[in-house]
């Protein structure tokens, strides 16, 4: 095995997503595959056969981190809290192991995405930096002076699966969230959670993207549906800014692209945060979709 030759695998809700890194941390490989929907079994042969792809193409073995949805639980060992519902309850680090042939290392997938952009992305030089996964999921990591903060129980972050702040009246009870509760924030400002919404208020499916762009257009069904998208992201920021006093809160997943949230967020955000200035900048991404794969491979020190 080659030391110096890192490999991340970033196992998402809809793609897997490998690449390799030298020991400068420049990316030497990349591939990407669906994610086998609701297979276990399927999901991590893809996985060997990613990382078979990758060091067949380099001619040479490495180390292998992972990032997943959900994080092992530090009682059972056993992976829980994942949105990809088919992995819970598995010993994912000791399945892989196994079809790779040598040990990984794996971390919760938001962790991750946060270590990369605190060490040279977004949030490069920041003390404390809260990093967001809004995609198919909603998560967060947290790192404060260089380090993921994982906590006793292992879900430090995980905002997602608190309730949305002040609600609405309408929004009291919340849709229901696949961990068994009603109204977490998942549910309101995920991917999914956002084509739910619009489709509940006009009966239009339409993916995230096609919903910001009507509203650029000036449509304003989707203009309204995008503002409470808004105002909620405001909403449940507002609360980490108030718990962790981040300096730099980075966007990641899917919805990241969505440009007017960097704006629009932070112009919404100051009637609930408890403080009389906030100077918490929210930003994207420096490494796009990538960063959390690339926290994935530095699981591993370079060799």
């Amino acid at each position: 095995m080659n030391p110096s030759l890192r490999i991340g695998i970033d196992l998402g809700g809809t793609k897997i997503e490998a690449i390799a890194l030298d020991s400068q941390g420049v990316v030497l490989v990349r591939h990407r595959v669906p994610t086998p929907a609701g297979d276990a079994a399927a999901t991590i042969d893809a996985i060997r056969d990613l990382v078979g792809l990758v060091e067949a193409q380099l001619g040479a073995t490495g180390t292998i981190g992972i990032g997943t949805p959900g994080a092992l639980s530090p009682v059972t060992g056993l992976l829980r809290n994942a949105n990809s519902t088919c992995l819970n309850g598995l010993p994912l680090d000791r399945l892989l192991a196994t079809a790779l042939g040598r040990e990984v290392r794996i971390a919760n997938d938001a962790n991750c995405f946060a270590l990369s952009e605190a060490t040279d992305g977004a949030g490069a030089g920041a003390a404390i930096v809260f990093g967001v996964i809004l995609g198919t999921g909603v998560g967060g990591g947290l790192v404060v002076d260089g380090k993921v903060l994982t906590g006793r129980h292992a879900i430090a972050g995980e905002w997602g699966h608190n309730p949305l702040p002040r609600p609405e009246v309408d929004e009291q009870r919340g849709p229901a969230c696949y961990c068994g509760r009603t109204g977490c924030i998942e549910t309101f400002l995920s991917g999914p959670g956002l084509v739910a919404d619009h489709r509940g208020a006009t009966g239009e499916t339409l993916a995230p993207t096609e919903i910001a762009d009507r509203a650029e257009a000036g449509d304003p069904a989707a203009a309204a549906t995008l503002g409470r998208y808004v105002d909620r992201l405001a909403r449940g920021l507002a609360s980490v800014i108030n718990l962790v006093d981040p300096d730099v809160i980075v966007l990641g997943g899917g919805l990241s692209n969505l440009s007017r949230l960097y704006e629009a967020v932070p112009a919404r955000w100051a009637r609930y945060v408890f403080s009389d200035a906030v100077m918490t900048r929210l930003v994207p991404p420096r490494h796009g979709d990538s960063s959390g794969v690339r926290g994935a491979a530095w699981l591993w020190p370079a060799g």
